[in-house]
């Protein structure tokens, strides 16, 4: 339990999967009714890069510093516009000092129905969250491990749900939790649309990865990945990477849209690369 996500809040990692979260999102509110989103590694919510430890590593400066003040081309403008409008509204002096994490994010972008369930297991994190959405109707905080919350907390009882599992791959077998967390959730949840984060570094058993999700036999799997750098001079994060079971019929195309600008915006050095494709579904 010694991640803490003020390190790298705003960084590449964050970008990419807020940017495709919010997109999922003003996917489920194509409907009237309530969704609910349950966030499994939730955090605190809203992070000070200005802080000591934010500005320790300085990783915003290379993600969200890179974005919010670019041109964009159309249409990837358009489809970034929810995540990088609620990031500048919580910087109204502009730059980027405030940060949202995943749940406050959602919870800018809710409507009046949409209800948040947010998981955090760190006893110091988790009282932070609950005093950030304190009174918030819409909101639950929760102190849990995120894992038993694929469990014990689905299906929700609106029925239509995305599942955000983020966890901080502290230990060795994290992608094998994540693979056993989905197919546990998947049998409870059929119908929900998941969003699974990972890390790609140099050693990361992505390949087994792959291998172990598509033995699920899950209909419809997508993956987006971006990698900033190459993996060769370091031994850190050079890449992240989405699996979205369930997704929008339109996300393959919007992220075709999303990846290439992100890539640009945000490479390190000219090993950058990006690409979206099906693991399990419609080639």
């Amino acid at each position: 339990m010694n991640y803490r996500h003020i390190y790298h809040a705003g960084n590449f990692a964050d970008v990419l999967k807020h940017a495709v979260l919010a997109r999922l999102i003003r996917y489920a509110q194509n409907k009237d009714a309530a969704f609910r989103l349950l966030d499994t590694h939730a955090g605190i919510g809203l992070y000070d890069l200005g802080s000591e430890e934010a500005q320790k590593t300085g990783e915003w400066q290379e993600g969200i510093g890179k974005l919010i003040d670019a041109d964009l081309p159309e249409p990837a403008a358009t489809l970034l516009a929810p995540y990088l409008n609620a990031v500048r509204e919580l910087n109204p002096e502009g730059g980027v000092r405030r940060y949202p994490g995943s749940p406050k994010l959602a919870r800018m972008l809710f409507r009046p129905q949409d209800r948040l369930s947010a998981m955090e297991l760190h006893p110091d994190d988790c009282g932070v969250l609950q005093r950030l959405f304190e009174g918030d109707y819409q909101v639950r905080v929760t102190h849990l491990d995120g894992w038993l919350a694929l469990g014990a907390h689905l299906p929700p009882k609106e029925k239509r749900g995305i599942v955000l599992v983020d966890p901080p791959f502290e230990a060795a077998n994290e992608y094998e939790r994540m693979v056993d967390g989905l197919a546990r959730a998947y049998r409870r949840f059929s119908g929900g649309t998941y969003c699974l984060w990972y890390p790609m570094k140099k050693g990361a058993p992505i390949a087994n990865f792959y291998e172990a999700l598509k033995a699920l036999e899950i209909p419809k799997m997508l993956c987006a990945e971006l990698t900033v750098r190459s993996d060769r001079e370091t031994a850190g994060l050079n890449g992240s990477g989405l699996v979205i079971v369930n997704p929008p019929y339109v996300l393959k195309d919007e992220l075709h849209a999303l990846l290439p600008v992100l890539k640009e915006k945000l490479a390190q050095d000219r090993y950058a690369s990006q690409r979206a494709f099906w693991l399990r579904g419609e080639e």
